[in-house]
């Protein structure tokens, strides 16, 4: 199954303040907010949704092609890393005038999170064809990006008949509903978390039948409770949460987890091993410190794939899966 990820390529800048934001907070002087935090560190890694998914996919031994706007800093060390773990990156733009996209993020005790997204090179996204980047997709990942390449990559899907999933996540807070509907209507998968499922509702003033009906299959996230699963027939699948993480950093988890849900897709297994998958994933990442610096070994990750799921569960996930 040939794969594309379009999406964002950015620079990490996680730090972690040790206390709860909402300990600083003065409901009644919300207009007028001004606040800092004295935080205990800085991490500068490698991030971006669609390359955490990109490489979490070849982590799982699966090579797809990643599809974005960088800048030329990304030739000095980051495309060396990809492409030695495993993915393609031949279908990365590199702006001539613009830095490659930043993220910065601070979170707090309670793994709340506030964060700041420096758009840079990406907003060249809207530059890309997605039928130059590559041909002969079976299914091509939309995730977050310059909202104008989103909309373009999924009219180039929509109107070329290539299978896609729409993952619009960050970029539903700036859109209005007639954008999001465009961007979710007709995906053959919808990716979201819980809260974001309840915002494509409130924007685009669909129901959640309504939403389903416009897509194939729905995943919708749930954090520490798990996923659920809407396919298009058939009654929704409930997956848990991997028990007993002790979550360092969530940022990129979700990432992760569409990463194992589409690695078990692309290996010909069902929706409720796909979403099993995800979730380990998931684990290995928000027990982590930066969005790609975890280890997958394949002895370590089937057996907590199976002492989650069951015996079954991992024997069938041992015969899919490559994990390099």
């Amino acid at each position: 199954m040939h794969l594309a990820i379009t999406g964002s390529i950015a620079t990490d800048h996680l730090m972690t303040f040790p206390g709860k934001f909402s300990d600083s907070l003065v409901l009644d002087q919300l207009d007028k907010i001004s606040l800092s935090f004295l935080v205990d560190d800085l991490d500068v890694r490698r991030g971006g949704c669609a390359a955490n998914i990109a490489f979490a996919l070849a982590k799982l031994g699966h090579r797809a092609l990643l599809v974005g706007a960088v800048g030329q800093d990304f030739d000095v060390e980051y495309r060396a890393w990809l492409d030695s773990a495993g993915v393609d990156t031949s279908g990365v733009l590199v702006s001539e005038t613009q830095h490659t996209a930043r993220f910065v993020c601070t979170t707090d005790s309670t793994m709340a999170q506030i964060a700041t997204f420096y758009a840079g090179a990406m907003s060249e996204a809207r530059d890309i064809d997605l039928l130059a980047a590559g041909s002969g997709f079976d299914l091509v990942l939309i995730g977050p990006d310059d909202p104008e390449g989103m909309l373009r990559h999924t009219r180039t899907c929509r109107d070329k008949g290539i299978p896609f999933a729409a993952d619009p996540s960050q970029q539903l807070a700036w859109a209005e509903g007639d954008v999001i509907s465009e961007l979710i209507d007709g995906a053959t998968y919808l990716f979201s978390n819980d809260y974001e499922s309840a915002l494509i509702q409130q924007k685009t003033g669909w129901s959640a039948a309504d939403v389903r009906s416009r897509v194939g299959t729905q995943i919708v996230t749930r954090g520490k409770d798990g996923v659920t699963v809407f396919p298009a027939d058939g009654e929704p699948i409930e997956v848990g949460a991997i028990e007993g993480v002790v979550a360092v950093d969530p940022t990129g988890v979700g990432d992760s987890f569409r990463a194992g849900f589409l690695a078990g897709i692309a290996a010909g297994l069902d929706f409720e091993r796909s979403a099993q998958i995800g979730c380990t994933v998931a684990a290995s990442v928000v027990e982590t410190k930066g969005t790609q610096e975890y280890e997958l070994d394949r002895v370590g990750f089937l057996k907590r794939l199976g002492t989650a799921y069951g015996e079954k569960a991992q024997d069938e996930v041992d015969a899919a899966l490559t994990l390099v």
